[in-house]
């Protein structure tokens, strides 16, 4: 509580003395004439418009952007040159991964697979926190909602169902092939959805950095 209100008393003072310092400065201005009055007029008429311009700048990298992705119908994205950087670098660790490659019945190992998974949640999450936080614009998602969304509704709850029970098998028989435990057929058969799903993220946040062949880039991944 004193916390509180020692931060609005300094935040009155503050306010008071920018008043003041404003009120100085204008009567000033209002006491200038001939050349003195024309040079601070135009001072003040250029960092107007430098401020207009930056204001200007901002709104015109601002781009909306619809997305579809599994859990939600669409979403609506209002990105700008920052958000399309972590787009981009999440798009690029999405594509490169088993993650959004399709896994045959009889193709690669599952134990390969959940490492990679593994990965991707890994280098999402560092790229979130290396990354500053979005502001979100009129209220809508930012591309940091749509990457936790993809970690905590399709990579967490795979990995938590299947990799206690691989490594179980595992431990159980050292020397056993992979294509001998019992859950292989099962754990494949998720992995596709998951798979799935996790190209939806993928699409998305190719639109969100502004890559026009997002899905050419994925289909052509090795």
């Amino acid at each position: 509580m004193s916390q509180l209100l020692r931060t609005s008393v300094a935040r009155v003072l503050f306010s008071v003395l920018i008043g003041a310092t404003t009120g100085l400065v204008l009567f000033g201005v209002t006491r200038l004439s001939g050349r003195d009055l024309f040079v601070v007029t135009g001072g003040i008429a250029g960092a107007v418009s430098v401020l207009m311009f930056q204001v200007y700048g901002r709104a015109a990298r601002l781009t909306e952007v619809t997305v579809t992705v599994p859990q939600f119908s669409q979403l609506t994205f209002i990105v700008n040159d920052e958000s399309r950087q972590v787009a981009w670098r999440l798009f690029v660790e999405t594509v490169t991964r088993v993650s959004t490659q399709p896994l045959k019945h009889d193709d690669g190992l599952i134990r390969e697979t959940l490492t990679s998974l593994y990965g991707l949640f890994a280098t999402t999450r560092e790229a979130l926190k290396a990354a500053r936080p979005s502001v979100p614009v009129s209220g809508g998602p930012t591309v940091e909602y749509l990457a936790i969304t993809m970690l905590n509704r399709e990579l967490r709850p795979f990995l938590s169902s299947w990799h206690p029970r691989l490594l179980a098998y595992e431990n159980a028989t050292p020397d056993g092939p992979e294509s001998a435990w019992p859950d292989n057929a099962d754990c494949r058969a998720e992995l596709r959805v998951v798979q799935a799903n996790l190209r939806s993220y993928a699409l998305g946040f190719a639109r969100l950095a502004g890559v026009k062949e997002g899905q050419l880039l994925i289909d052509g991944a090795p």
